[in-house]
């Protein structure tokens, strides 16, 4: 039960990693919103890019199991149905 957690915790993270690196990309290329912008919405578009890189990735992987390896693990955690 605790190594899928932490399989859970891991396939999270990575998507998290990657939107912070796009971000810190963005910047970097010159890609900045203007000062008057919130950060509310910078927020926004970096969570944006979080879900859309998650959800590609997961539909990949129902196709191409190893396209689970840019989720930080190939497999999805498996958590048990608790006796009744």
């Amino acid at each position: 039960m605790l190594h899928d957690y932490l399989i859970s915790l891991i396939r999270t993270a990575v998507p998290v990693a990657v939107g912070a690196v796009l971000a810190w990309l963005a910047s970097r290329a010159g890609i900045v919103l203007d000062e008057g912008s919130s950060t509310a919405l910078t927020a926004g578009v970096v969570a944006a890019a979080v879900a859309v890189y998650y959800a590609l990735v997961r539909a990949l992987e129902s196709l191409w199991p190893w396209f689970g390896l840019l989720l930080g693990r190939r497999s999805a955690p498996v958590y048990a149905v608790p006796p009744r």
